[in-house]
């Protein structure tokens, strides 16, 4: 049967998609493999190589976007190496100050933010599926991350990155590919508000309670629902590949419902 018949029995609602999101998801497995030898892929391969092990024995935060980060001085992280996570530059103006990095991999988050994003004058870790809305970002790096496939946790960012259904996991990953010896979370809080089947794409109808801004997932905005059990195996993962290596993952987060990782008091460590 070809296509043209294809497309008098399919009804055409089908062959015409609403957004971009739909193609990046669609072809999520042949984004990057399709493009690996040579080329933008190539390129962007020796940009990544530059980021191994140059932080060996240092120390980074990875900073999640939890209501929690109100109740934190977050001001002497200035002077630290530092994961900024999706949208946690709508932060920026209050703190007077940028993180050294952003990163980001949902589709939705990317199709929604690029713009803004766009306008950061920081480092950008993204999945290579975004790529068509970042060309023109000379700061942009760009990494093979999927959702689908075997749940491992990869200390090579120049290779395929399991998202562990969380961005927090991506930039562990990072962190380890870096060379980070020591990583602090905070702002990773492990709780929503917002209730659902993990990973349902839904509308938010009106201020977000779930982040550290009402306008982070504010009205009108689309996202994913957490899977909290889906990230806590990916968390699991990381734990025991720092643990292996010598390294180590603390959660500095108030309040936070995270167990995976060791406690300690965000006080102690800034």
């Amino acid at each position: 049967m070809n296509r043209q018949t294809l497309k008098k029995i399919i009804p055409s609602t089908l062959w015409q998609p609403a957004s971009a999101a739909y193609w990046n998801w669609r072809n999520r497995g042949r984004h990057v493999w399709a493009q690996k030898v040579g080329g933008a892929w190539a390129d962007n391969v020796r940009r990544l190589e530059g980021y191994r092990d140059i932080y060996r024995g240092k120390r980074c935060f990875v900073i999640g976007n939890g209501p929690s980060l109100r109740q934190m001085d977050l001001r002497p992280l200035q002077n630290h190496y530092t994961f900024g996570l999706n949208r946690i530059y709508l932060a920026f103006p209050a703190w007077g100050f940028t993180t050294t990095w952003l990163v980001s991999v949902n589709d939705l988050v990317l199709e929604q933010s690029a713009a803004e994003m766009q306008a950061l004058a920081l480092p950008k870790f993204l999945t290579w599926r975004a790529r068509s809305w970042f060309r023109a970002d000379e700061r942009a790096l760009f990494l093979d991350t999927d959702f689908t496939g075997a749940e491992n946790f990869s200390g090579d960012a120049t290779k395929r990155l399991f998202e562990g259904f969380t961005v927090t996991y991506v930039a562990l990953q990072l962190a380890f590919f870096m060379g980070f010896e020591e990583i602090i979370l905070i702002g990773v809080d492990h709780n929503f508000v917002t209730q659902g089947q993990p990973n349902q794409a839904i509308v938010s109808q009106g201020d977000d309670p779930n982040h550290f801004a009402p306008n982070y997932f504010g009205a009108g905005f689309k996202w994913q629902l957490p899977d909290l059990a889906g990230s806590e195996r990916a968390y699991t993962l990381a734990r025991q590949a720092y643990a292996q290596a010598g390294r180590r993952v603390l959660d500095a987060t108030v309040g936070g419902k995270l167990t995976i990782f060791p406690k300690v008091d965000y006080c102690t460590v800034v």
